[in-house]
């Protein structure tokens, strides 16, 4: 089972060949699918598509099994096609398809693939069991191994819960490519603190982490699939809770609590300029990393030129420090930050211009990629203000709930029931609207403003294979039936 080998980078892959006697390549082959840490080469020779014998019987069946499985012992494919049994049929499919595939000199037999590096050694124990072998191979070049993430559902042995909740996040904006950084935990973080600024609410906050304590119970049994996303649910709502205890909100401006930090709708501007001050911080980590990732991607020159590198994160800095000068009213600082500017433009320039065609178009072309570099760091800062915005919005929205309730309230029994409907229903509404627009905005900063600085292009996801083993389930073929099952195809020379 998978060990996790840090939460930094993506677990280190291991370029491998299963390589068995011609004999027992389907021993070895049952051994490797049921422990589920190697992913296999596809046959990509170009030639057509072979249907063995398994395959042929269960396109007659016209099943289409739940959960493919595999029997430990050749299986007699007749008296499967007899019972009915396409998840067996399917395995055997499958074995047939790898073993088309394989790679034959004389009685031995090899397939290529990729496996984790702590699994190396478990697995070769597993096919050394039947006489074949895992043998290490060196990386072939110009080929990315596949990626997969200590979080990733692909992993044989689970991550830690929250780790887990956060994958989604990532994987959803595509495969992080095997040379950068992982950034679940990071991403997870970030995600749910900016969710917590716009549906800042004790109150609603608390109401979130009360549905987390539900899913991880397992309740309600129809949302069970949603059961590992229950630390992703628990740390949004303590992010709002917080934030609803910093803006003194609790089911809107009860008075229930103190502000600490500030009201919203009191003070603005305030709140306006912490969430362009904390977007700002973001981008900055943001830069840190993508140039980490150029650096492990292309090495020292493709960190320094690319304006996800070091020349943006120069040319970030020196908007920021000439943006802070006009704040303060610092002329000194604002030619400091213009210089830093300059910089960043000069080792984007040479890079952007690599890329064109060259001339004076590939020129025209790299003036307007610097113009709209400079433009998009603004307006990417700029675009934090939605965390004050809709902060402000769940505020507005709680304040017009409380006003309701307690103009109601003075009325009468009449009055107070009419409150109360008014609350509930005001709250319920409150909730369910902002925890979207909250959530779908913190996702739209998190893809469009960070992960596009940490990304340039995009990984293959690792796919292992993996078949569980039934043992003594199925009748042992006849001896020309297991030769059927092992020699189902032509041999296919090794190519030197």
């Amino acid at each position: 089972m998978l060990r996790a080998e840090g939460a930094a980078v993506p677990v280190r892959m291991r370029r491998v060949a299963v390589v068995a006697p011609e004999e027992t390549l389907r021993d070895s082959l049952v051994r490797i699918a049921e422990a589920g840490c190697v992913e296999i080469d596809p046959a990509g020779d170009g030639r057509p598509e072979v249907h063995g014998p398994a395959a042929t019987r269960l396109r007659r069946l016209r099943a289409e099994p739940a959960r493919p499985c595999l029997s430990e012992a050749p299986p007699d494919l007749d008296a499967l096609e007899l019972e009915g049994r396409a998840d067996l049929l399917a395995g055997e499919a499958q074995v047939e398809e790898r073993m088309g595939g394989a790679v034959r000199h004389g009685d031995v037999a090899a397939l290529a693939g990729w496996c984790p590096q702590t699994e190396v050694g478990a697995v070769a124990a597993r096919v050394a069991g039947t006489g074949g072998a895992l043998v290490p191979l060196r990386s072939p070049r110009g080929v990315d191994p596949p990626t997969l993430l200590g979080g990733a559902a692909a992993a044989p042995r689970p991550a830690p819960a929250v780790r887990r909740s956060f994958t989604p996040l990532v994987t959803t904006y595509g495969t992080v490519p095997y040379a950068d950084l992982d950034p679940t935990m990071a991403a997870g973080v970030v995600y749910v603190v900016m969710f917590g600024l716009m549906f800042g609410d004790a109150g609603h906050g608390l109401l979130l982490v009360a549905v987390a304590l539900l899913l991880r119970a397992g309740r309600p049994r129809r949302l069970a699939a949603l059961r590992p996303l229950w630390p992703f649910v628990a740390g949004a709502g303590l992010a709002a809770t917080l934030a609803g205890v910093a803006y003194g909100e609790f089911f809107g401006p009860t008075g229930v609590l103190p502000a600490l930090w500030l009201a919203p709708l009191e003070d603005p501007m305030r709140l306006l300029a912490g969430a362009v001050g904390f977007g700002t911080v973001l981008l900055g980590l943001a830069y840190a990393a993508g140039i980490v990732n150029r650096w492990r991607e292309g090495g020292p020159a493709a960190a320094l030129y690319a304006t996800t590198g070091i020349a943006g994160a120069a040319l970030h800095l020196g908007l920021v420090v000439v943006a802070g000068s006009v704040w303060l009213g610092q002329a000194a600082y604002g030619v400091v930050g213009a210089v830093i500017a300059v910089v960043g433009l000069a080792l984007a320039g040479p890079g952007l211009y690599a890329a064109t065609a060259g001339g004076p178009g590939g020129a025209v072309q790299t003036g307007i990629q610097l113009f709209d570099a400079v433009v998009r760091i603004g307006s990417n800062a700029v675009s934090f203000a939605r965390l004050a915005a809709f902060g402000l919005t769940h505020a507005a929205l709680g304040a017009i709930v409380w006003d309701g309730t307690t103009a109601l309230a003075g009325r009468g029994p009449v009055g107070v029931a009419a409150a109360l409907v008014v609350f509930l229903a005001g709250n319920a509404l409150a909730f369910s609207l902002e925890a979207l627009v909250a959530g779908v905005q913190a996702l739209r900063l998190e893809f469009y403003e960070l992960f596009s600085r940490l990304f340039e292009g995009e990984g293959r996801p690792f796919r292992p294979w993996h078949l569980p083993v039934e043992r003594g389930s199925a009748a042992d073929a006849e001896p020309a039936a297991v030769e059927q099952a092992v020699r189902p195809y032509p041999a296919r020379k090794e190519q030197s």
